[in-house]
């Protein structure tokens, strides 16, 4: 599933095409990509008709577009192949196109949903105070706010009793790390992802959280990381950091650092990549 530097490079094309513009007609293709919105692919379409679109907004890897002057914003789902596309009206409809919108200005350009496996979707939802939609109030800034409290994520990490790639995989600790760069960020960090959390100093997580940033904003700068066609941005291109990661995905390839190989194993459904020469693991699982 993308990650938080997939999303941004997402809201980012949003909010050059698409903020600040009135919705002529959304139109529904099929009923799984609004299943979320409870009322209905209707409601949905009527809802959105004649209201102008805020800049999009985004917490960890969650995206939402406020709908001006309602109290709600489009929360946009992407899952495992969604992808929110800015093409002119007249481009030939994607195979798995899902949900279309229209302006009502001249710009030609229209956003389209598209999604391959129909596990992402759009919805309505009511926003509260601070501007976030209801239904993700719960989950945490992310370590590219300027807001993120680094000494509440240290207190969190020694009260948790868990350890360091679950504890980077909590949204509700910290959004918008996943599988991809948990596992760059602790390569780089040179500690084992089953590492407990409890006896972890504040310099040690503020290492962390610095290549937990960099890995990020590295992606960032090539446009994310795209393994294949599903993960674009709003024009339809792809990231090109899966060229410098240095331990996901690269099983029993050299470790760039010490030249051992790297390892994969299985970890809750998923796969942790890590150099069993840098990353040591902790005596309770070695």
């Amino acid at each position: 599933m993308p990650e938080l530097p997939e999303v941004e490079v997402v809201r980012r094309g949003l909010d050059r095409w698409i903020a600040h513009r009135t919705i002529a007609e959304a139109e529904v293709l099929h009923p799984r990509a609004v299943r979320r919105h409870i009322a209905g692919a209707d409601d949905f379409a009527h809802r959105l008709k004649g209201h102008r679109l805020d800049a999009p907004h985004r917490r960890g890897k969650y995206l939402w577009l406020p709908v001006e002057d309602t109290g709600t914003a489009v929360l946009a789902h992407l899952g495992m192949s969604g992808q929110l596309l800015v093409k002119t009206g007249d481009a030939e409809p994607e195979k798995h196109l899902r949900i279309r919108i229209r302006f009502a200005d001249s710009a030609g350009t229209e956003l389209r949903f598209v999604d391959q496996r129909t596990f992402g979707g759009l919805s309505l939802h009511p926003t509260g105070a601070d501007g976030l939609p209801d239904v993700i109030a719960h989950i945490a800034r992310d370590p590219l706010d300027p807001d993120f409290d680094e000494d509440a994520f240290h207190a969190a990490l020694r009260r948790r009793r868990t350890t360091l790639k679950r504890a980077l995989l909590d949204q509700s600790l910290i959004s918008g790390v996943g599988n991809i760069y948990a596992d760059e960020a602790l390569w780089r960090s040179r500690l084992h992802y089953d590492r407990p959390t409890t006896g972890f100093t504040r310099p040690r997580t503020l290492e962390l959280l610095g290549h937990v940033r960099d890995v990020m904003n590295a992606a960032l700068t090539v446009g994310g990381t795209s393994f294949d066609s599903l993960y674009v941005n709003v024009n339809g291109e792809s990231g090109y950091f899966d060229r410098s990661l240095d331990a996901y995905g690269r099983e029993g390839e050299p470790c760039r650092r010490c030249g051992t190989a790297i390892r994969r194993r299985p970890w809750m459904n998923r796969s942790s990549y890590f150099c069993p020469r840098c990353q040591r693991p902790p005596r309770s699982t070695a």
